[in-house]
């Protein structure tokens, strides 16, 4: 009897042990959940048509600067309220039948950030100098080292306000009047890419 009693003992801590190795095991190998990424709040792209320039702000704090250029006067940006829809590396130029790769000769440049208003958006350009004009097809155009910064600044679900004349919110955060900048943009002859579109 006296046997059996501690065989049963013995039997019952071989239970006990083996449970709790294998607990300790379990709690040893089980990495703890990885945190999510903080959600960072939402961010807004102001533009200002007359400026030609943007401004990547967040909670009201301005973020970054950049020269831009803006629609023609045959094909101005549209002006108004938008969210950022979609964001590509390496776009596609499609136009009336033309496909152009990515590449140096692409109209978009490395990167597209398309607005919730089909055909406009931010992008590159193959044309340099036409940023700081009114050269484009209604698009927003920055240079190709420009672009590839912004398009880390910004995600699906931003807003992008486009401003068509300067008011008191565009004067306080590109500065004083540039009506003198403007007159010289204006005299500046446009160019346009030879490839049409919302480029």
């Amino acid at each position: 009897m006296a046997r059996t009693c501690a065989a049963d003992v013995v039997k019952a801590l071989g239970w006990f042990l083996t449970l709790a190795v294998t607990a300790a095991c379990l709690a040893q190998n089980t990495a703890p959940a990885p945190e999510a990424p903080a959600a960072r709040p939402k961010r807004l792209v102001i533009i200002s048509i007359p400026d030609r320039k943007l401004v990547v702000m967040e909670n009201g704090a301005v973020i970054q600067v950049f020269s831009i250029a803006v629609g023609a006067s045959v094909s101005p940006s549209p002006v108004g309220t938008f969210t950022i829809a979609s964001r590509l590396t390496s776009p596609t130029y499609y136009h009336a039948g033309v496909v152009i790769p990515p590449g140096k000769d692409n109209p978009l440049g490395p990167r597209w950030v398309g607005f919730n208003k089909p055909g406009y958006g931010i992008h590159g350009t193959n044309a340099p100098t036409s940023v700081g004009k009114a050269a484009s097809h209604g698009c927003i155009r920055m240079r190709n080292r420009d672009i590839v910064q912004f398009f880390t600044l910004v995600n699906v679900g931003d807003s992008v306000e486009i401003h068509g004349e300067r008011d008191e919110q565009i004067a306080q955060i590109f500065g004083a009047d540039s009506s003198t900048t403007t007159a010289l943009a204006q005299m500046q002859p446009t160019t346009t890419a030879a490839v049409g579109g919302g480029q």
